[in-house]
This record gives structure tokens, C-alpha cells and sequence, in this order.
């Protein structure tokens, strides 16, 4: 009965959704994500603060919340994609900024590239911007007890990663604040690869010049199969893992899909589900329809479980 009903409140999910994605005319160029002038008048902007440390590395963060302070607010990390090697915090500033707007407190991660450092860096780094958000909760108004966090394609492949690996120690890291939690309550993992384990990317690996997997892991899968299994979001899922959607572009990799991690969460009672974006490739962030429709379904997700209820302490 529970995932009846956990079935039927993600079509009851989905339906406000339908028709948001402002689709462009085949004779105009899709109109770019803007964020206007009046949300970003609304927030409370501390750009490059630095949030974990290792040695003589300093990794910095944005954060973003609004002005009015009240009520302390759930925090969300939000993590950058570019397979693993390359991309920067800013690209994911626009979907931070929108989502503080909708009540939260949010943060752009640097996290060490696979250049720099081979994982578990970046998801230790991830972790550590969690801790850093609990530890910081009285300064910037943050409620520690919800703190989610969401990214799109390698950032999607993180967020889930610390979605289900709570309690694993060896990607924990020392980055700082060790006596906070690095747990989540909420994700969204967006453009995601989610079973590191399959024979899809074992294949991918195996090539001798793919750039994804073997730079960030530093092997292929037959190579490092302990590797591949302590990196995959699906090997660690368990019954204590938080509320994991998934949303990808209409045109990307089916494996985006999630199909099987789904089926092990619904198994679990945890609360799942797959939005699709209609038309959208891979990256889909860029435009604004697009943008809107991701950032209303992440905003909805996670007000109903980053929300502490009415009344409560």
C-alpha cells in the first residue's frame, strides 16, 4: 500500500508540471536562462567563502539566501557538472539564486577536479560542504537538521552518490568540521549516472581514450571493479537513505533514467521517481524553459521533505 501511494503522489507530482517548458519556435533561438533583477535584489548574496581545507588547498563556495530573515531555512547544496575533469562552481549559480529565492539557503561547491585529485576528492569535498552547512547553520540561518542537495550530470553523479553513502567512512574525508553530519535529507540528481557497476559504463572505461571514468577513478571498470563499486550511488543504497528523485533531458542517455536504483529505493519504501524534460538534451539548464521546469520540480521536491512541519522544533 505504501508504494501505491508513494506511486500515485509522484503522478499527483508531475501533473502541475506538464506544459511549463516554454518549447522555442523552430524560427527563433531558445531564449537563455535570466535571472531577473527583482530575485536577485531579494537575496542575500557571500560569494568565495572558503569551506574545507586540506593542507595548503582551500576549496570556496557561494552561498545565497533571502534577505528576510525568520525562521531558519533548509540548505541545499547545489554541484556542478563537466564529467568530473573540468567545469566551475558559477555554472551552477543561476539554479542556486532561483532556489534561494523559493526559501532556502543554497551553495555553489569547488570541488577537486580529477586532475587535481583522483576520487573519493570530490565526494569527500561534497560531503565536507554539507558538514560545513551544519556547522555554520547559527551565521547564515540555516536549519541543520535539512539539508539537501542537487547537481546536474557529474554533479547529479555526486548528489546521488551522498545521497546513498551516508556512514561510509572512506568518503568521509578530513576536510573539516569532522563532528557534523554529512548525511542529506533530500536530492536531485539531474543528467545522473547513478550504477557505476553496469555494463554500459564498463564498456565506456574500457576504451583506452575515454576521458570520464578512467581520468576520475583512474582505471577501468575490470581494472578497478572496488574502485567502480565504492564511486556507485546504487551500490550503497540501503533503507536509510533520504528521498532520491531523478530528472534528465528527454534526449539524453537512457541510463540517466535510473531505472534500476529506482527499483531498489521503491523497495526500500524511500520516495523516488524520474521527471523527464521534454525535449531537453543532456545539459538543459541553459535555457530558460528548461530551467523553470527544473527548478519548480526541484523547488516542490524539496519543500516536502527539507520542510520542518508547522509547530515543531
Amino acid at each position: 500500500m505504501f508504494l501505491l501511494r508513494l506511486r500515485a503522489s509522484l503522478v499527483v507530482f508531475l501533473l502541475p508540471l506538464t506544459g511549463i517548458a516554454q518549447q522555442p519556435s523552430p524560427t527563433s533561438p531558445p531564449a537563455r536562462t535570466v535571472i531577473t533583477p527583482a530575485v536577485l535584489e531579494s537575496l542575500e548574496s557571500h560569494p568565495d567563502v572558503a569551506y574545507a581545507r586540506y593542507g595548503d588547498r582551500t576549496l570556496s563556495l557561494d552561498l545565497f539566501r533571502p534577505r528576510e530573515r525568520g525562521r531558519p531555512l533548509p540548505g541545499i547544496v547545489c554541484v556542478h557538472g563537466g564529467g568530473w575533469f573540468k567545469g566551475e562552481r558559477t555554472s551552477q549559480t543561476s539554479l542556486a539564486q532561483a532556489l534561494a529565492a523559493r526559501g532556502f539557503v543554497t551553495v555553489t561547491i569547488t570541488y577537486r577536479l580529477s586532475g587535481e585529485a583522483k576520487f573519493p576528492a570530490a565526494i569527500q569535498d561534497v560531503k565536507a560542504a554539507v558538514r560545513w552547512l551544519r556547522a555554520q547553520a547559527p551565521t547564515y540561518g540555516i536549519d541543520p537538521a535539512f539539508i539537501g542537495a542537487t547537481g546536474l550530470s557529474a554533479g547529479g553523479h555526486l548528489v546521488a552518490l551522498a545521497a546513498t553513502s551516508g556512514g561510509v567512512g572512506d568518503l568521509e574525508g578530513n576536510g573539516g568540521n569532522a563532528e557534523q553530519s554529512s548525511t542529506i535529507q533530500a536530492c536531485v540528481a539531474m543528467g545522473a549516472q547513478s550504477d557505476l557497476e553496469s555494463a554500459r559504463i564498463g564498456e565506456l572505461s574500457g576504451k583506452s581514450d575515454d576521458p570520464f571514468y578512467r581520468t576520475f577513478l583512474g582505471g577501468s571498470q575490470a581494472e578497478l571493479p572496488q574502485m567502480f563499486a565504492l564511486a556507485s550511488p546504487r551500490h550503497h543504497v540501503d533503507a536509510k537513505d533520504p528521498p532520491l528523485l531523478f530528472m534528465a533531458g528527454e534526449k539524453d542517455d537512457p541510463s540517466t533514467h535510473a531505472d534500476d536504483i529506482r527499483k531498489d529505493l521503491e523497495s526500500l519504501g524511500i520516495a523516488t521517481g524520474f521527471i523527464p524534460i521534454s525535449g531537453a538534451p543532456h545539459a538543459f539548464l541553459g535555457q530558460q524553459g528548461w530551467f523553470d521546469q527544473a527548478v519548480g520540480t526541484c523547488a516542490d521536491f524539496f519543500h516536502r521533505h527539507l520542510t520542518r512541519p508547522a509547530g515543531a522544533k
